[in-house]
């Protein structure tokens, strides 16, 4: 997938970056095992903690504290803010809950975000959805998340 995914961005001239959380560079380390990817891959921030998605990508952290880390609002603000650092043409973030703890009601382990900012969007029309993976481990609900931020890499013509 991720060969893919560069081929298909280097075809369309787009050069591509990522905010990960609960992937840990899953998606960063799966597009640099690419030769040549770096013609498309300009970033890949592993932003863990609430203080480094405020400090490395300017989420506010108004934003962190009324909706949490595992929101449309702070993946939203991840993507918004790895584009514009970044220079990209489109970044994809990704915030969730992988587990095995950390879940609540209202997001158990397996809920991740993600959303995906464009070079010229309008930064009101908000891409980004919320997913919820099986529990089946840290590990599968991180693969799972992973693969799904390959798949919003795509170029839409090549998807």
């Amino acid at each position: 997938m991720a060969k893919r995914v560069i081929e298909a961005n280097r075809a369309a001239g787009r050069t591509v970056s990522v905010a990960e959380s609960c992937t840990g560079g899953l998606v960063g380390a799966a597009l640099t095992e690419i030769p040549g990817s770096s013609d498309v891959l300009l970033a890949s921030i592993v932003s863990y903690a609430n203080e480094a998605k405020i400090s490395l990508l300017g989420v506010g952290s108004d934003i962190v504290e009324t909706f949490g880390s595992v929101s449309v609002a702070t993946a939203w603000a991840m993507a918004r803010g790895m584009m514009e650092r970044s220079g990209a043409d489109v970044a994809v973030a990704i915030t969730g809950v992988a587990g095995p703890n950390g879940g609540t009601e209202k997001k158990p382990v397996g809920t991740v975000v993600f959303a995906k900012a464009l070079r010229g969007g309008n930064p009101d029309d908000i891409d980004a959805q919320k997913r919820h993976f099986p529990d089946n481990g840290r590990g599968g609900v991180r693969l799972q998340a992973a693969l799904c931020a390959l798949e919003l890499l795509m170029p839409e013509e090549a998807a």
